[in-house]
């Protein structure tokens, strides 16, 4: 069962309203834009679609850059974006071959899109200016091209002794790692993630006691490169980011010394992913086919996808996730829909029922017709009598010996399918053992397909030797009589 866990815990995303009004503020997106609407007949473009170098200066001033010395890359830069999203269209540039062939511009069809369109279009065309910006990123830092240019026109990356799959590759991973480490298990973002611990998360291997020098080494020339690319990533959007302090390095090619406390870390760079990030970086995983659970994904589902859903689950995202559920349903056919769902004799029955119970808890007294419908039943007897007495219901049946002990049974198997709190699951064991007198030699005899097990789970986390027995003893007497 545990194969088939969430890898990663449920983020709750912001709409796509809002992100989308953080796509359009995005400064590099936003820039892209404005050139788009500045782009025109006597804008002039190089054989790729670049802007000529004698554009650049007014590229930068239609930005508002002109004075900032960096103020034309930052316009070749938000000019690529606007050509590889659409925003920008190029006609008549000849081919690569001819390195001084101009071709003209004019404003395209998604810049349309972008001021006008719904949230699902602005997010389309902020996420292939985030793959631009990613090829960005994993590009070599080279000054020249020039000399790794062989025969046939191509970039010789065995000279670069670069692997562009292999870079991007461990971009993703960071993002990957960094967003593991950015969201908590309530499904919100924590704090931001020093850069240090990031690049380690890559780098030393999850067994490994003292890094080697080797290894340190390793470290922090992924540091470097991180602190690169996340200059990079942070004009679209994607992250927040406080860079390395440059002060830490005396001369070009020292490696910064250690933090030595909380405070002196930050001066290593802190990042964490903005809400537009955390959005990025979950639709690249959900493409290359890593499971990363979004609350609200299981709203317009059954029950039975609910259940199943949020069976690992954190508490606070199984909570959330049900809470949207219960909002688009009425709460009699809601209860009816959860409690047939729970039914079953399966190993994922007992986790079922539990998440059911959980659900029901958040619904109102309009659930009760539908919870009393289940009280004659086996299986969910026992679950509606504890819904019906904690809401002081009148009338409520009390529970034969056996519908007590079946539900001690289901309830124990719940818990130890999800690996639960060591300490409480013990504090389980010894009540129900404790409130109930001849506990295993009832037990044993229990018909619920998970009997021998928890039985045999009651022996280990019982602390008292002869109760431990007693457990084992019934557990034996259960695989037999199966």
């Amino acid at each position: 069962m545990s194969g088939d866990r969430p890898t990663l815990p449920p983020v709750r995303l912001n709409s796509e309203a809002e992100l989308a009004r953080d796509a359009l503020s995005a400064p590099l997106l936003a820039r892209a834009a404005r050139l788009a609407r500045w782009a025109g007949p006597e804008t002039r473009v190089g054989a790729g679609g670049e802007l000529v170098e004698e554009q650049l200066p007014a590229a930068a001033a239609e930005l508002g850059l002109g004075d900032d010395q960096d103020g034309p890359a930052y316009a070749s830069e938000a000019w690529r974006v606007a050509v590889d999203t659409g925003l920008v269209d190029i006609e008549d540039a000849e081919g690569p071959e001819d390195e001084d062939a101009e071709g003209t511009a004019s404003t395209g069809d998604n810049l349309a899109v972008l001021t006008s369109g719904s949230p699902q279009d602005v997010l389309a065309i902020w996420a292939d200016a985030f793959d631009v910006v990613f090829a960005d990123a994993t590009a070599p830092m080279i000054d020249d091209f020039a000399d790794l240019v062989g025969e046939d026109g191509e970039i010789d990356f065995e000279r670069l002794e670069w692997d562009p799959e292999e870079e991007a590759e461990f971009l993703e991973g960071v993002l990957g790692n960094l967003y593991l480490l950015t969201v908590s298990e309530g499904g919100t973002p924590e704090g931001p993630v020093p850069l240090p611990a990031l690049a380690a998360s890559m780098i030393v291997p999850d067994d490994m006691g003292e890094p080697t020098d080797d290894i340190l080494e390793q470290v922090s020339d992924a540091m470097m490169r991180l602190d690169d690319q996340f200059r990079l990533l942070e004009p679209i959007g994607l992250v927040e980011y406080e860079p390395v302090d440059e002060a830490l390095m005396a001369e070009v090619g020292d490696e910064p010394a250690p933090p030595v406390d909380d405070e002196d870390v930050s001066r290593y760079g802190m990042v964490r992913l903005t809400p537009l990030g955390l959005y990025g970086v979950r639709a690249r995983m959900l493409e290359a086919g890593v499971d990363a659970p979004a609350v609200g994904d299981l709203a317009d589902k059954g029950a039975d996808a609910l259940l199943d859903g949020i069976a690992y689950f954190p508490e606070l995202s199984a909570r959330a996730e049900t809470e949207q559920w219960l909002s688009r349903r009425e709460p009699a056919q809601a209860a009816r829909e959860l409690l047939a769902a729970a039914r079953g004799g399966d190993a994922g029955g007992p986790l079922r029922r539990l998440h059911c119970q959980q659900a029901l808890a958040l619904t109102g007294a309009a659930a009760e017709p539908a919870v009393r419908e289940v009280l004659p039943g086996p299986e969910l007897g026992g679950l509606a009598r504890v819904w019906l007495a904690e809401r002081g219901a009148p009338d409520v049946p009390p529970p034969s010996e056996t519908m007590i002990f079946w539900l001690a049974i289901d309830t124990i198997a719940a818990q130890l399918a999800v690996e639960g709190d060591l300490e409480e699951l013990q504090e389980l064991v010894e009540g129900l053992v404790g409130q109930h007198s001849g506990f295993f030699d009832a037990a044993w005899r229990v018909e619920h397909p998970a009997t021998a097990d928890v039985l045999e789970a009651m022996g280990r986390l019982h602390p008292d030797k002869s109760t431990a027995k007693e457990a084992r003893k019934a557990a034996f007497k259960a695989r037999s009589r199966a």
